[in-house]
């Protein structure tokens, strides 16, 4: 049995796949804030899983990202090359929001009394100018823990080029201060730009002590109901999987975990669809996330920033993670009337606890799930198949916070909650497409999450996209897509060399020698290496720009006529990003491998035909606000009686214990064989 948990802001999900039976089994419990491991064995118990019988248990968490947000990490020490001890607080000159005269840097993690200088430098290209004095280390680690510090963090000048002074500096550390957890900037990043190293491993030794105590709390409970530890895995931002041990040593690489898995399950979804070119829209409790899957590909960046947005630079993590975008419009963002007069969705959330508050535990502030029940758009007897009544006058008594002072009815104003949550929602989905040259309308949009198949058909109509996919249990299709997960490990390196025939000998020795070292890392679990594969890519620019375009390297060696394709692949996604491209010297800046361990991933079963008649699956009708289109009589039907050849014509809904699909007038619904919902837009509309 594969089952795989995902900790979401507001509920927890479990898939659970029995290989012998086909049977795939759901649980969604409220994440539990307090004590995460107790939402994930809760969900286990509705699920009725025996843990012995688990051969693969994959896991997701928000734990990482919601410590950096929270600040509940750990009082972190840096140990850094003398000079260079200010680089966290100068960061970037460039910022979101350049003319906000008020603007003010984000704060650094590392208070200036915890960062200490040492003795020692390198140059640019990795040779020793000053050798590491081991006692100026000493003295810092020890001047760190007589002033509060439990992480320590070392981050030294070059140390990408040659990591010697630090892994050196690293044991010094560990040998002095044994029960504190010590992180090397070359243990997680071997990429230039020191504040981007610097971030990358404060943050990381920031989390350790917070994330080795939880990995290790569910590991043992999870062995102590008899789970076996090598099937126990986590998901990593990369789209990977890797072993709770090795999560607990970097566990920076989880802090989008469990929207990688989502990615992944969207790239399987279009593989079985047909379907290469794919928006997916996860809009859970908290936020709304997207990414673009272009090719049958999913981008991985190791350009992340944690807190960024449009104001604020956030923080930069020098890690791959898939490509997403996110901001905070979930289905718990609270809505309000700021001192201007104006609505606002978002971004802070009700959670998990109290949560909106339809669901009756408290919660008083209006929240966009409020506003979607009093929409008719969720059946308030049936959320999580009826698990939790919705409380339609608690939710009314909210949004009459932000009707009276509009002079509207909680109708009006609900209506206008939906119509915001989606104008912020399209204008994700824009950022992520048009704004890097992509045309929606060449696209799929696949919607999950709580409320993304709720939404997906008004935006799908905003942007004029074809086809709406609405998977299987799309509640808990994070989970489920992380089922789909194979072992991976991304290794970079920063090159910085003309792209010229002469360079090309250099290039394919270091490409050898990182496919060599990521192979066998992806490997250490017992991996047959037969299954793994090495995908490559490289970092390119214009020589005297800043930034870069990624780029797919073709496969086998990298002589002149492998590289003369590449720089044909760059500038044309150059140009499709920037709509530019110039008759220039091309930088190769950095290398990238991702070493891939194919495993087993379960074959969701077929679905018998029946007649396009959906009149079995219906199960009422009721009153639904489409907003301009306008308040529609509407008829329901049960997801779980709905089987490939029924046809369904909007307007209508479809529901399922954990998820409404919202049909517009106009829209036609199809099933595909293994249960997928396909959603052709009114083309009139588009």
């Amino acid at each position: 049995m594969r089952v795989a948990s995902d900790i979401g802001g507001t509920f927890t999900d479990l898939v659970a796949f029995d290989e012998e039976t086909g049977e795939l089994s759901l649980a969604k419990v409220p994440t539990t804030p307090d004590d995460l491991t107790r939402g994930v064995l809760e969900a286990l118990n509705q699920a009725r899983i025996d843990a012995a019988r688990m051969g693969s248990f994959i896991h997701g968490t928000t734990l990482i990202i919601n410590a950096l947000t929270e600040r509940k990490g750990a009082r972190t020490g840096l140990l850094t090359t003398r000079g260079f001890r200010d680089v966290l607080e100068i960061g970037r000159a460039n910022r979101p929001d350049i003319y906000n005269f008020s603007f003010r840097k984000p704060e650094p993690f590392v208070p200036r009394d915890l960062r200490l200088e040492v003795t020692e430098r390198l140059d640019h290209k990795g040779e020793v100018l000053t050798p590491l004095d081991e006692d100026s280390v000493r003295r810092g680690v020890r001047a760190l823990l007589d002033r509060g510090a439990r992480a320590i963090a070392i981050c030294f000048l070059h140390a990408y080029r040659n990591p010697a002074h630090e892994r050196r500096a690293a044991e010094i550390a560990r040998a002095e201060a044994p029960a504190i957890p010590v992180t090397a900037s070359s243990e997680i990043t071997r990429e230039w730009r020191e504040y981007e190293r610097t971030s990358t491993a404060v943050l990381n030794a920031y989390v350790q002590p917070l994330a080795a105590a939880y990995l290790s709390s569910l590991e043992s409970r999870l062995i102590g109901r008899g789970a076996a530890g090598s099937s126990l895995h986590v998901m990593q931002s990369s789209g990977g999987i890797t072993t709770f041990p090795e999560a607990g040593a970097a566990p920076i690489r989880l802090v989008e975990s469990g929207p990688a898995g989502s990615v992944l399950g969207a790239l399987a979804l279009g593989q079985l669809l047909g379907e290469r070119d794919i928006i997916c829209l996860d809009i859970g409790g908290t936020t709304a996330k997207c990414a673009v899957l272009q090719g049958g590909e999913a981008r991985v960046t190791t350009e992340y920033k944690v807190e960024w947005t449009p104001t604020s630079p956030g923080y930069p993590l020098m890690i791959p993670v898939v490509d997403i975008a996110e901001i905070g419009a979930g289905g718990g963002s609270i809505a309000r009337i700021d001192e201007a007069g104006r609505l606002e969705v978002g971004p802070r959330s009700a959670g998990a606890v109290p949560g909106p508050a339809c669901y009756g535990r408290g919660g008083e502030e209006p929240t966009t799930t409020d506003a979607n029940l009093l929409c008719g758009r969720i059946n308030p007897a049936y959320f999580l198949g009826g698990r939790i009544p919705l409380d339609v006058q608690a939710a009314r008594r909210a949004i009459r916070r932000i009707a009276a002072p509009c002079g509207v009815t909680e109708a009006e104003a609900a209506r206008g909650v939906v119509r915001l949550a989606n104008a912020i929602t399209e204008s994700l989905l824009r950022r992520v497409t048009v704004r890097r040259g992509h045309d929606p309308r060449e696209f799929a949009l696949v919607a999950f999450g709580g409320g993304g198949s709720m939404h997906a058909s008004a935006l799908a109509r905003s942007l004029r996209i074809r086809r709406v996919i609405i998977p299987v249990a799309p509640a808990h299709f994070s989970a489920w897509g992380m089922l789909m997960a194979d072992a991976r490990v991304d290794l970079v390196r920063t090159a910085l060399v003309r792209a010229e025939p002469s360079q090309t000998g250099a290039l394919a020795a270091l490409l050898r020698e990182l496919e060599h070292e990521s192979s066998a890392l992806v490997c250490r679990g017992g991996l047959d290496p037969a299954r793994v594969s090495a995908r490559r890519f490289a970092e390119l620019r214009y020589a005297g720009q800043e930034h870069t375009v990624k780029v797919a390297l073709p496969a086998g060696t990298l002589d002149s006529a492998a590289l003369s394709e590449t720089l044909g692949r760059f500038h044309a996604l150059h140009e499709q990003r920037y709509t530019f491209r110039l008759d220039a010297a091309v930088e190769i800046v950095s290398l990238h491998v991702a070493a891939v361990g194919a495993v087993d991933r379960p074959r969701p079963a077929r679905l018998d035909r029946s007649p396009p008649d959906p009149t079995p699956a219906r199960k009422g009708a009721r009153a639904v606000d489409f907003d301009e289109l306008g308040v529609l009589e509407s008829p329901v039907y049960e997801r779980a009686r709905l089987r490939p050849g029924m046809r369904v014509d909007g307007p209508a809904v479809v529901e399922e214990p954990a998820a409404s699909t919202i049909l517009s007038p106009g829209d036609r619904l199809a099933v595909h064989e293994q249960g997928s919902l396909l959603i052709d837009i009114d083309a009139s509309a588009r």
